[in-house]
Order: C-alpha cells, then sequence, then structure tokens
C-alpha cells in the first residue's frame, strides 16, 4: 500500500513542513551533482557513522541531524517526502511552527541514536528523514487515528485505491517495522559482516518517541497529569 494524500485538511499553512521538504530537495540535488569520490567525502563528513559516534560522540554528534538531510536514491527521497507532505502539515498545525521543527528534529536525532545503539561499531553510513518523519507518523496516529488516507493498493498487474483510516496504514507501518527490525537482529546474531539496508529501529524508535509526545501533550492538554 502506498499513500497518496488524506482528507484531513490543515487550518493553517505549513511553512516548516514546506522548509523541510525543501531543505531536503536542495541537499539531494547537490548530492546528485557529486562525483563518486565528492559524494563519498560528503557522506563520511555528514551522514550518521555509528563507529565514529561511539569513538569521537563530541566531535560527530553534529550528524545526529545533518544525517536527516541526506538521501541514497530518489526512491529514497521520493517516498519520505510524500509522507512528510501528506501527514506533516497536520501534526505542525496543531504544534505550532517553532514546536513542530523541534519535535521533528528530536524525533530524528532519537531515531539516529536507536540505530546507533543497534550496532555502535558498525562503518555503513545511516542517513534519511525517515526517523523523523516515522515520528511524525507516531503523532498522527494520536490525534488523527479516524483520518481517511487515500491509498495506492498493488493487486497483481492491477493497481486501485481505497481510502482507509490512518490508525489502519500507519499501523500497518509499524508492525511491519517491527517484524523486520526484530528479524534484523536476529539475522545480525548470526552474521559476521557489516549489513546495510532499511534503518529498521530508526523507525521503531522515532514512532515510539512521536506517539509518546502526542500522548503527553494530549494529557498536559486535558489535564491528566
Amino acid at each position: 500500500m502506498f499513500p497518496i494524500h488524506d482528507n484531513n485538511a490543515s487550518r493553517t499553512t505549513p511553512y516548516i513542513n514546506y522548509g523541510l521538504i525543501g531543505l531536503n530537495i536542495l541537499v539531494f540535488l547537490h548530492e546528485v551533482n557529486l562525483s563518486d569520490r565528492q559524494l563519498e567525502h560528503f557522506l563520511y563528513l555528514y551522514a550518521l557513522i555509528p563507529r565514529e559516534l561511539t569513538i569521537n560522540p563530541y566531535g560527530e554528534w553534529i550528524t545526529l541531524i545533518t544525517s536527516q538531510f541526506l538521501h541514497g536514491g530518489w526512491l529514497h527521497i521520493g517516498s519520505n517526502m510524500l509522507y512528510l507532505w501528506i501527514f506533516g502539515n497536520n501534526v505542525e498545525a496543531r504544534l505550532g511552527h517553532f514546536k513542530y521543527l523541534i519535535f521533528y528534529l528530536t524525533c530524528g536525532v532519537f531515531a539516529a541514536l536507536c540505530e546507533w545503539f543497534v550496532d555502535r561499531y558498525s562503518g555503513v553510513p545511516s542517513l534519511g528523514a525517515s526517523g523523523a518523519i516515522a515520528g511524525v507518523l507516531g503523532a498522527y496516529l494520536i490525534w488523527f487515528p479516524n483520518a481517511r488516507i487515500t491509498t495506492l493498493v498493488f493487486l497483481g498487474f492491477f493497481v486501485t485505491t481505497i481510502s482507509i483510516p490512518a490508525l489502519i496504514l500507519i499501523g500497518i507501518f509499524f508492525i511491519q517495522n517491527l517484524v523486520s527490525g526484530i528479524a534484523s537482529l536476529q539475522a545480525a546474531a548470526h552474521m559476521s559482516v557489516e549489513a546495510g539496508g532499511i534503518a529498521y529501529w530508526a523507525h521503531i524508535g522515532g514512532f515510539g518517541l512521536g506517539m509518546f509526545f502526542a500522548l503527553l501533550l494530549t494529557g498536559i492538554r486535558h489535564g491528566r497529569w
């Protein structure tokens, strides 16, 4: 399933969300214009490399932020920005512009730390906005579970669209990442080499923190804490 848009119109202009999307695209366009050697150096400087963060945390902490704006290909950035476009505006409207920016970056940092914790001596660069976007999805799930999401569904050679609640679409996203994350740990336990791929634990960590913040803010607003 692949989301196209939601029916949850935002009441404010999501300036921060637009800015985040624009910055991600600008950085990616810079990447694609680099030579292979330049790109390798660029990623070494700004992507999160768990081993480097473990060895030199004070010198490498900034990569917890800069890595959020790097992407590994057109599909990578395209899918991430589509999710951010669909779900980010409503979360920004709920939080306010400045708080949304802090929320987004904090979820991204926590997501990167979760991925680092899984393999602190990996030399494989970790990059992408998906950890921060997973935080946005977690908050969206709490605040707008019944919003309808128009979704592409692939049935063999046939493609159709259906409208499903955010609770189902985002719930499937989380379950898929949780199952894959556990499987990746089991696989890593039987492997002696590093492997790159999808940062499942970044997704899980970002999603969990996004849900936590949304629940906390909802409780504070309703006077439960």
